[in-house]
């Protein structure tokens, strides 16, 4: 691995509870805790100052308010998040094209090939930093790194605001003292499996036998987590520029379970990936449903449309069926939505079924829409079937 590979790790400071304390400088200080107003709901997010009652994200908001009584409960704005957060990832790409988003507050960046021009990767993310809090208004944490595990993993331990760097060459001493649930793959059970065998930090892993981890992880899973704890993390960072597919998808802070807690999310996705293909002056016709376990098991379901589609509501209906085939007993980390098999808008006039198919009022709609957000901001229309199903 070459010794001159610079990762960052950029991560928005509890990034929609900050959004809103923004927005409202009323808020500002006090316990903010963005949840749907039903009974049925989970926890967005959550401001440091309510995260010190215990309040965390995918928490059941009849718990939260149980732990938080003196908190602020605000509806969320995926519209006005997905805003800002276009704002910020605007600023990372003036710095590297090598830009792979995680969700709308998080990103992986290459700034290898960028030295030249803006510093090592250190003077980059400290540069990031000062220019999204000037920009927007808010901190980002940020880990540098020559892999990306070692870059998320300082960018956490730096927060709220701080930059953590881990300088070549020193990897795997950086990871040694941690526990091992820092490592990806490494949930509940798998550390407490790990513990029975006497291994409770990342650099007792790293120095374990490979026999004994095979016997207890099976070899797969040893060996995997084996490497990362040594710090063999040979990922690249995968920019979203993919021009076959238009997608949008999210990793959450705390896994999420069942439909309740992940419409919401999925709502937002498919209005981003709606609008990004107006932008784009496409339509697609095949709709793919990404969803990412705990346990880091990846499914996908897909299903083609009989007409290609820019429109939100027709893609979320789309992954809400494909949804509708997947096993949600089980924790989510990930969920994202993605449109491909293109048509562009000249290649729609040449069919007159799509015409047919389409219908002019929600056409209408979504460009009224979008010059709206053009002028105003995506904020300044929030779609209905963004509201919690119980909000008056």
């Amino acid at each position: 691995m070459s010794a001159a590979r610079a990762i960052i790790h950029l991560d928005l400071d509890a990034f929609y509870a900050s959004v809103e304390q923004l927005d409202d400088p009323r808020l500002r200080g006090k316990p903010v805790v963005v949840a749907g107003p039903s009974k049925r709901g989970v926890v967005c997010a959550a401001s440091y100052e309510a995260r010190r009652y215990g309040v965390r994200s995918a928490m059941p908001t009849v718990r939260a308010h149980a732990l938080c009584p003196e908190g602020i409960f605000v509806a969320p704005r995926f519209a006005r998040y997905e805003e800002i957060s276009g704002r910020v990832f605007a600023i990372y790409r003036r710095y590297t094209p090598l830009v792979e988003p995680l969700s709308l507050d998080e990103a992986f960046l290459d700034v290898s090939a960028s030295a030249a021009l803006h510093g090592d990767g250190r003077t980059m993310a400290a540069t990031l930093k000062r220019m999204v809090k000037a920009e927007t208004g808010l901190t980002v944490s940020a880990g540098v790194a020559e892999v990306k595990l070692a870059a998320k993993i300082a960018s956490d331990l730096g927060k709220p605001d701080g930059l953590v760097e881990v300088p070549a060459g020193t990897t795997r001493s950086f990871l040694a003292p941690l526990p091992v649930g820092r490592l990806w793959g490494v949930g509940k059970v798998t550390e407490a499996a790990l513990g029975r065998i006497g291994i409770h930090r990342i650099g007792e892993l790293a120095d374990a036998s490979p026999r004994v981890l095979q016997e207890v992880l099976g070899q797969g899973q040893a060996q995997a987590l084996a490497a990362l704890a040594r710090g063999d993390d040979p990922r690249e960072v995968i920019p979203d520029e993919e021009a076959k597919s238009v997608g949008g998808e999210e990793t959450f802070e705390r896994d999420l379970m069942g439909e309740d807690a992940l419409a919401p999310h999925l709502i937002a996705q498919a209005e981003r990936v709606a609008r990004r293909l107006r932008q784009a002056g496409k339509k697609g016709r095949v709709v793919t449903l990404k969803v990412k376990y705990a346990d880091f098991e990846l499914v996908t379901r897909r299903t083609t449309l009989k007409v290609p589609t820019d429109d939100g509501q027709t893609l979320l209906e789309a992954a809400r069926a494909l949804l509708a085939r997947t096993d949600l007993s089980r924790k989510v980390r990930l969920i994202g939505i993605s449109a491909s098999d293109f048509c562009v808008e000249a290649q729609l006039g040449l069919f007159g079924a799509f015409a047919e198919e389409c219908s002019p009022r929600r056409a209408a709609l979504n460009a009224a829409v979008d010059r709206l957000a053009e002028r105003f901001g995506t904020g300044a229309v929030r779609k209905a079937s963004l509201l919690d199903p119980d909000e008056p």
